[in-house]
């Protein structure tokens, strides 16, 4: 019971066991609340999902690495809490929402500092913490690059 419990949680209902790429297919499925809910960026509903998973997420991922072995690809939950925490209190447009999807993939694979190291805390928490990091880093670039979005298409109205 415990492992069916903790694999239903770690790989977000199955998603995690995608033949291919599960990491990826749960990003990409993450990106659906914010399509279809208004609002969803900015709600109390995003911020509690992500602070309300993360611990039977870290939970979830320990037992899978019982399991699986270290960092499982089947582990996803770390992708769905990533993804969200990428696309927080951003404008809920289609580019955006692809935005954030590239750029949370492209930091999730890449790993730059701290990032790479905080995949190798003990547990779950490696499994779990290397995403929301990802997530933040996804967060402000994706930020930095609408702010300066902002300034060109000024500068062509002008």
């Amino acid at each position: 019971m415990r492992e069916a419990v903790a694999c239903g949680i770690g790989s977000v209902g199955g998603l995690g066991y995608a033949p291919f790429a599960p990491g990826t297919v749960t990003s990409f499925a993450a990106l659906l609340p914010f399509a279809v809910i208004p609002g969803f960026a900015s709600s109390p509903f995003l911020f509690a999902g992500i602070l309300l998973l993360f611990i039977p997420g870290l939970w979830a991922a320990s037992v899978m690495e019982e399991i699986y072995g270290e960092d499982p690809s089947q582990v996803t939950v770390d992708e769905l809490l990533g993804q969200w925490i990428s696309l927080a209190l951003l404008p809920q447009e289609p580019l955006v929402l692809l935005l954030g999807f590239a750029l949370f993939r492209f930091f999730d694979i890449v790993k730059p500092e701290p990032v790479d190291s905080a995949q190798r805390l003990p547990g779950g928490w490696g499994v779990m913490v290397d995403d929301i990091l990802a997530g933040v880093y996804a967060n402000l670039s994706a930020r930095l690059i609408l702010f300066v979005l902002s300034y060109v298409s000024v500068s062509f109205a002008l």
